[in-house]
């Protein structure tokens, strides 16, 4: 990506700033409470009617809003906002979207709506997604502010109910997740700072996931050459995910796709850095073509239209060496990238794969490409792997996601071509899927010994008894 693709691709497109502000300020009133609308939360809510009101939205959300404005705090009256903050927030993402893919001169598949595959037998049960919304519901009557203990509990029983019905696990999962935070943060009220942007969208997400129950779509089967650009790996106490970006070149006919493959398990917080790829031992396959660079063959691979292959290890064999730089300089400018899910429409889940070459480091850690500036996103590197702030600082080339955050363009590094004393060198964040290869890594890790091989050990000897 040179100097010209890079003005065009950070410029901001009009009318983004404002849109962030309606969502903003629906965002205040709901962590005030909107049991409690003063006159500028009122204002704020009709501002966000406002903005979808030439929409299919609007009749219905000025309704329910109006009706919030009055004291009425039902499900219907939820919902409207929910979906008009949603809209809006999609609008902005595709704004953004449009504008990267035209910088970039990358083309992307339309949206195709995809059945279930198989079809469910009979529809979701009612009662817990009923359940979910009575929650959400008095969350938001009380808002941020009014969340205590009592009310965080609340969520215990819809969840049990969630977690019982296997098609409602995406619901179950962002519910028991906001109930977490919202529990470790109580009292609310006594927070120096609210993450009201970060709440409302577990809050809008959750409301539309119980409003319909599911948003599951069918897949079709694909198969072909699988050539890794990179893995972002995303690690939290409790789970570790490795989502890889590649590229897809299908047998036969069809264009080149961007795709993704994403594998996770559940961890401690006491297995951190390198260990962590041990609880992904699961998929030798895929660790194998991340640490040796090399390429795999898929066959009838299932992929979602939203770019997602769903990993089956019996579906993929390891095949030849394959460069990550050398695929993104030849196969990234041509692939078509996936569709957006509608439920996916966020600025915060953009992450699109870019080369980015031929720039300067400035001394604020930034990439300078022809005098446009580039914010480095160095919080996102991962401990499990050999990529340093340094090599980052030090690197010529840069495969990295291309994100929007904060009101601004960031590049993720996946992997960086770097010169250290004088020497070339390369680091990609899955260089250590199959164990570090830093022999200073590799005598730290002797001396803290195996935390998998002790949590392991242990857990069998509790079984056998």
């Amino acid at each position: 990506m040179q100097g010209a693709h890079l003005e065009a691709a950070v410029r901001t497109p009009p009318g983004v700033v404002e849109a962030l502000q309606v969502v903003a300020g629906f965002d205040a009133a709901l962590a005030n409470g909107l049991a409690r609308l003063g006159p500028r939360h009122t204002e704020s809510l009709n501002a966000l009617a406002g903005a979808v009101g030439a929409s299919p939205l609007g009749t219905v959300s000025a309704d329910a809003i109006g009706k919030l404005a009055a004291g009425s705090i039902g499900v219907t009256e939820l919902s409207a906002p929910a979906g008009a903050r949603a809209a809006i927030l999609g609008s902005v993402h595709d704004a953004l979207l449009a504008g990267l893919d035209d910088a970039l001169g990358r083309s992307r598949s339309a949206w195709e709506e995809r059945p279930a595959d198989p079809p469910p037998p009979e529809p979701v049960p009612a009662g817990p997604l009923a359940g979910a919304r009575s929650w959400l519901q008095e969350l938001a009557i009380a808002g941020w502010l009014g969340v205590d203990d009592g009310l965080v509990s609340a969520a215990d029983q819809p969840l049990e109910a969630l977690w019982a019905e296997p098609r409602l696990r995406r619901l179950a999962v962002l519910l028991d997740g906001l109930a977490a935070e919202l529990r470790a943060s109580c009292p609310v009220a006594t927070m120096e700072r609210l993450p009201e942007r970060r709440w409302a969208d577990l809050w809008t997400r959750a409301v539309l996931l119980a409003h319909s129950g599911s948003w599951t779509g069918g897949t079709t089967a694909v198969s072909g050459r699988l050539l890794p650009l990179g893995v972002d790996v995303h690690e939290h106490g409790t789970t570790v995910q490795a989502q890889v970006h590649a590229v897809l070149e299908p047998h036969g006919e069809g264009p080149v796709r961007l795709v993704r493959v994403a594998v996770a398990a559940a961890k401690v917080d006491t297995i951190l850095g390198p260990s962590v790829w041990r609880l992904l031992s699961a998929y030798p396959t895929l660790l194998a073509a991340l640490a040796g660079h090399r390429a795999m063959d898929v066959s009838d691979m299932p992929l979602t239209a939203g770019g997602d292959l769903l990993w089956d290890e019996e579906r993929a064999q390891t095949g030849d060496v394959a460069d990550p730089f050398a695929t993104a300089r030849v196969r990234l400018p041509d692939a078509v990238a996936p569709a957006v899910a509608p439920l996916d429409r966020h600025p915060v889940r953009i992450a699109e794969p870019v080369l980015v070459e031929g720039y300067k480091v400035r001394r604020d850690g930034t990439f300078d490409l022809n005098g446009e500036a580039l914010a480095i996103d160095l919080d996102r590197l991962p401990p499990s792997g050999p990529l340093t702030e340094q090599l980052v600082k030090a690197s010529t080339a840069c495969l990295g996601l291309l994100r929007w955050d904060a009101g601004r363009w960031t590049l993720q590094p996946l992997a960086v071509q770097s010169t250290v004393k004088r020497q070339p060198v390369e680091a990609h964040n899955g260089d250590w899927a199959l164990g570090p290869t830093d022999p200073k890594v590799v005598k730290a890790q002797a001396r803290a010994g195996d935390a998998v091989a002790v949590l392991t050990e242990r857990a069998g000897r509790l079984l056998r008894k």
